[in-house]
């Protein structure tokens, strides 16, 4: 099999931040929540189509080797970050076990960043013990950490379209869908319920 082979689990990938996007491996379709990490395949798809995004490199043989542990912990980090997410656009407390899995995470794998000088530019390796799909959760879990704690979180915001279950960060005032696609059917609802109103 190769990495391109891979299925993704239909999550949608809109440009937010990686726990954002993380996040919202759980979507809706038709009012319905579907999870979109349910196997280890997905998994690799996510991280695959999300690898540029991340400071250490995540090779075809690591997404190919994913596994269940893989898959476990992903999907563990996942939902504890939509309960953030969810509290911070609701402007509540999240779950204590939502912020100590995070926190558990950004522990469990030890990364540093070295000096490098080439003959005129420094640069800043990231280095880590752990395997590169570790890894790759840590930095969302790492991640996770600066979005809440940093200035972006009165951001953080829940998509209003009708049956939409998405966040993302609100970056316009007007902002307020997670996706073009996501307004036009919130649009779309808006018309019909006025000219139901209208009709009556």
């Amino acid at each position: 099999m190769r990495v391109d082979d891979l299925e993704s689990g239909g999550a949608p990938l809109l440009g937010e931040p990686l726990p954002i996007e993380l996040a919202n491996a759980t979507y809706a379709v038709r009012g319905r929540l579907v999870d979109g990490l349910q196997t280890p395949g997905h998994v690799a798809a996510w991280l695959r189509d999300n690898r540029a995004r991340f400071t250490g490199e995540v090779t075809d043989r690591d997404l190919l080797a994913v596994g269940p542990g893989e898959l476990s912990a992903t999907r563990l980090l996942r939902d504890a970050i939509r309960q953030l997410t969810d509290a911070a656009a609701h402007r509540t407390r999240p779950p204590q076990h939502a912020i100590e899995t995070v926190n558990h995470q950004v522990r469990t794998v030890p990364r540093w960043r070295e000096l490098s000088w080439g003959d005129t530019t420094p640069t800043a390796t990231t280095h880590t013990t752990a395997d590169p799909v570790g890894a790759a959760l840590t930095e969302v879990a790492q991640q996770t950490v600066e979005l809440f704690a940093g200035p972006d979180l009165p951001k953080v915001t829940a998509c209003e379209a009708p049956g939409c279950v998405l966040y993302f960060l609100k970056d316009h005032p007007r902002r307020e869908w997670c996706s073009p696609a996501c307004g036009n059917r919130a649009r779309a609802a808006r018309h019909y319920e006025r000219t139901k109103q209208a009709g009556r």
